[in-house]
């Protein structure tokens, strides 16, 4: 399956948000989007006070607590959560059986079943299933991302395998057996009063061309969603489960599809083991969307979330949960359709002051793991974003030739952008020039930026300037990068000295990643495939 990679929004192309992946996907696009309305970004640690009273579970490391303040109020965020959702919704939201009890009270349609307790026997539970009727799901109380739950059990038999891999292996005593509702799993996504967003999460799949096996269509599929900001978190992982759900189908790793056949992994939809998000908002009818907004609004305090639900094959819309902290991953980033502007509609609910403020929201861009640097070493508790360039950026990009790659010589160009109130990047060239780019509000002061090449000379001796529009992303502050030969030394030693932990492995992903997609690596390839560059790099 190809994506549609040219429905995604064009304030968040790849390039913007190729430094995030996973958990801070979320809280980055959200904070972006507030940030390039004016509004003053700040990033925080667990221990500041105000998150000390927000209900903020697993928050291991820096990157998903930030607040944003106009002139008259500020607002705290945890991911794509702000704090107008109170934490008592947010503990129903986390509890399933509190869930189904506030959605049935409200008239929501939901599956019908039954919690038990920690205590309760499992002959207890296989007797309820007996009189419930098969097929059933078994899942956690207190669970997410699709962990523990067992659907389609069809039997007693498999319900007490189902009990035993949930409850003693998982550990997930208390549990809640309920309906099977045999349909398409849809997510849905709700502020206020209104549907944002909607996708069709269908399981883990691959689609065969005839001489592939299913182990080697995995491999493409994961090619296919490693380029995709949400989908390279969450690759489609093959364990045991995958081998006895393939099993159960009379298929293995390596039987070989027809072309065209469709193979499911698995029957849970869940985007992070592997699901694929597929947009549905305009296709789905108006009274699924009207369903998911009662189900947010039947939790008081639950002011925006989503909302997972089946639809059954008579059109019935059965709602199956409620995600207080939704990941937004899927919504921005469809594997098929259009992306839909969940941050944009987050901040309005917040600001609605700052709708119709006057950003140019394709170009400006921060750093994001800059910025938590200070709060990742521990150094502050709170850092400050630089403020977002107002109105329209102006922007060009130079190519410099002569004697022009001395650090000092960079250094001098970074004091002039800074002086001219300009952003940019310089980049050391294979054939001995550089690449910069500068960008600000003032298309005078970047014109004028072209007059600071000639004004070092006993750093530098510019031969020549070719200089074109530059329409891509700006990100604030100046960047002096290194030329392709330093950029893989540094990248090596870097790899070396990080001390593994998730928050640093994903920075040298990025750092990986940002390095492999920049202009020297294209334009050098030749070059690297004649030399043998990428072989000294292996060793």
């Amino acid at each position: 399956m190809e994506e549609n990679r040219t429905e995604w929004l064009p304030h968040l192309s790849n390039e913007v948000v190729s430094e995030v992946e996973g958990n801070f996907l979320d809280a980055y696009a959200v904070a972006l989007e507030g940030w390039r309305r004016g509004l003053k970004l700040r990033w925080h640690v667990k221990d500041s006070e105000k998150f000390k009273e927000m209900e903020t579970w697993f928050v291991e490391r820096p990157g998903q607590l930030f607040s944003l303040s106009s002139k008259e109020e500020t607002h705290y965020f945890f991911r794509s959560r702000g704090d107008k959702v109170t934490n008592e919704a947010v503990q129903i939201g986390r509890n399933k059986e509190k869930t189904n009890d506030s959605l049935k009270d409200a008239g929501v349609l939901i599956p019908e079943g039954k919690r038990f307790a920690e205590g309760a026997q499992d002959e207890v539970l296989i007797s309820y299933a007996e009189d419930l009727g098969y097929p059933i799901v078994l899942k956690p109380t207190d669970g997410s991302f699709g962990r523990g739950v067992v659907s389609n059990i069809t039997s007693a038999g498999e319900l007490q395998n189902a009990l035993v891999y949930v409850r003693e292996e998982l550990g997930y005593r208390d549990v809640i057996i309920e309906q099977y509702i045999e349909g398409e799993d849809y997510r849905l996504y709700v502020v206020g009063k209104q549907v944002i967003a909607a996708m069709h999460r269908i399981p883990p799949n691959v689609t065969g061309d005839g001489s592939s096996t299913i182990k080697q269509l995995i491999k493409q599929k994961n090619e296919i969603r490693n380029d995709n900001p949400r989908l390279i978190s969450c690759p489609i992982i093959v364990n045991d489960e995958t081998k006895d759900y393939l099993a159960r189908k009379n298929y293995n790793l390596k039987t070989v599809p027809n072309a065209g056949e469709q193979v499911f992994l698995s029957d849970k939809a869940n985007i992070s083991i592997g699901g694929d998000p597929v947009d549905i908002f305009d296709e789905i009818s108006q009274e699924v969307k009207d369903s998911a907004v009662d189900a947010i609004n039947a939790v008081q305090g639950l002011e925006h979330g989503a909302v997972d639900m089946i639809l059954d094959k008579n059109e019935k819309a059965y709602v199956i949960e409620l995600n207080p902290t939704s990941q937004l991953g899927g919504l921005l980033f469809p594997i098929k359709g259009k992306s839909r502007d969940v941050p944009s509609a987050i901040i309005d609910y917040y600001f609605p002051e700052t709708e119709n403020h006057d950003i140019d929201r394709t170009r400006a861009y921060f750093d994001f793991y800059d910025v938590l640097d200070p709060l990742q070493s521990r150094d502050a508790a709170t850092t400050t974003v630089t403020p977002s360039p107002s109105g329209k950026i102006f922007a060009k990009k130079y190519f410099v030739t002569g004697d022009v790659q001395n650090i000092g010589y960079h250094r001098g160009l970074r004091k002039q952008a800074f002086e001219r109130y300009l952003h940019g990047s310089i980049m050391n060239l294979e054939d001995g020039g550089i690449e910069v780019i500068v960008g600000g509000t003032d298309p005078a002061m970047v014109d004028d930026f072209e007059n600071g090449f000639w004004e070092d000379e006993e750093r530098a001796q510019v031969f020549e300037i070719e200089k074109e529009e530059y329409k891509g992303p700006i990100k604030v502050g100046f960047e002096i990068k290194t030329d392709l030969k330093t950029q893989l030394k540094e990248l090596k030693k870097y790899k070396r000295e990080l001390d593994i932990t998730e928050y640093e492995r994903k920075k040298a992903e990025v750092e990986n990643r940002k390095f492999h997609r920049s202009t020297s690596w294209k334009v050098t390839l030749p070059v690297r495939l004649a030399g043998g560059v990428i072989k000294k790099f292996k060793k």
